[in-house]
């Protein structure tokens, strides 16, 4: 197998370490801070949004009594701008970090009982200025005296990376043209000491950084270590059985207990519901050559994968490659007698680098299907490890690729999103 989890080492401060099993959740710590997080976190992205399955109040605080009050779940993961897509009279920008502040008013559940996690808009909003400023305003919106792990939602600076990951390739004239009409992006020491003093207040207990690279977690780290200052507990980024790229470009180097000793939250670990398997044998919408039921698919979704915005925009989880990839894994997960959903998500919780994977649902029995895969199953095989890393050797970043790169391609829109 090319990596599978084993306990962190270098002692009791060692991120991933499993520090104790509540409902049958396991929790770990996250990076070398004492904040522990169960393997299980909620992403609530879409809590609030205008989206056709959107989940509304009544839904998110069902989620929220399923997974914290009965399912040993203690991790929930927000940010300012969410949910996304929001707009209108019934949904605005805040409205995710509302209503998580509004259950745990209204269930008065143990502030300690729950760790929230929750991210400052990134690129060039972030300065000392508004980290103070948005920091505060996320606080009145969740109704709490502090967030647990306060993360930048994407770099202060131009980086690849922070597009998620879709464009591989650092460009200098790109950087240099970002820095000519924006300005210099906020240093790496002025985020430091601007974390360090929301530390000290007590606003939060620790600090991370959200779809950066090997360079931004290793200069954070370095940088607030000759500071004196508290270095970054964890990362996010996008981490799934189609898309290890994170195991491969330095990042679980830099983040292990041996070197930097920062914790991973994993998002969209089911590829935006790709790895489902419900767009197999009836493509999504945007995929489907047959007309009418596209144009049935786009009247009535399965999911945001039918959906002309989402669609477009997690482009990468439609790739020619992907879906290749993803017919793969499936006869793979049925002929050891399990769904797609199933094998994915346990295979993501025995990676070394991941102490948390990050899932949103739109109804409460995913929420209670995940809970149960988690909990109740055992580790994949080796045989079946070795088994995944065959597939994934012969098609390595799906994710990235297209199938149809002739001379006239250069990209333009097929990524879905510009560079931030």
């Amino acid at each position: 197998m090319l990596n599978s989890k084993k306990k962190g080492g270098g002692g009791g401060g060692a991120t991933n370490e499993v520090v104790k099993i509540v409902k049958g959740m396991k929790h770990r710590r996250l990076g070398n801070s004492d904040i522990f997080v169960s393997e299980l976190g909620l992403g609530t992205q879409r809590w609030m949004s205008t989206d056709f399955n959107g989940p509304n109040r009544e839904l998110c605080y069902e989620f929220l009594d399923e997974a914290i009050l009965k399912r040993g779940v203690n991790l929930i993961d927000t940010a300012e701008s969410y949910p996304i897509p929001s707009g209108g009279r019934n949904s605005e920008e805040g409205d995710t970090e509302r209503v998580i502040g509004d259950w745990l008013k209204d269930r008065k559940v143990p502030r300690s009982d729950v760790v929230i996690a929750t991210k400052i808009t990134g690129g060039r909003n972030v300065t000392p200025r508004n980290i103070r400023k948005d920091c505060d305003e996320s606080l009145k919106r969740l109704q709490t005296d502090y967030i647990d792990v306060y993360l930048l939602h994407w770099p202060q600076r131009y980086s690849p990376q922070s597009n998620w990951g879709q464009s591989l390739a650092y460009n200098v004239e790109t950087d240099k043209e970002q820095q000519k009409f924006m300005g210099s992006p906020t240093s790496f020491e002025d985020i430091c000491l601007s974390m360090e003093e929301l530390i000290q207040c007590g606003k939060i207990k620790g600090w991370g950084l959200c779809n950066d690279n090997a360079y931004g977690l290793t200069a954070s780290t370095r940088t607030a270590k000759a500071l004196g200052t508290t270095p970054p507990c964890t990362m996010q980024g996008d981490f799934s059985i189609l898309d290890r790229k994170s195991e491969e470009n330095g990042v679980a180097e830099a983040a292990s207990p041996f070197n930097e000793n920062v914790g991973f939250m994993a998002y969209n670990a089911l590829a935006g519901g790709m790895l489902t398997g419900k767009y197999i044998d009836v493509p999504a919408a945007l995929d489907d050559t047959n007309r009418d039921r596209a144009k049935a698919s786009l009247s009535q979704p399965r999911g945001r994968m039918d959906t002309r915005g989402w669609g477009g925009t997690l482009y990468r989880y439609r790739t020619e490659a992907a879906q290749e990839a993803i017919v793969e894994y499936d006869k793979l997960a049925k002929a050891n007698k399990m769904s797609l959903l199933d094998m994915s998500l346990r295979w993501c919780k025995q990676r070394d680098l991941i102490t948390t994977t990050l899932l949103g649902h739109t109804s409460l029995q995913q929420l209670k299907e995940t809970c149960y895969v988690l909990t109740m199953k055992d580790d994949l095989s080796p045989e079946l490890m070795w088994e995944i890393d065959r597939i994934h050797m012969k098609n390595r970043l799906p994710l990235f690729s297209s199938n149809h790169a002739g001379k006239d391609w250069f990209g333009e829109g097929e990524i879905g999103e510009p560079i931030p």
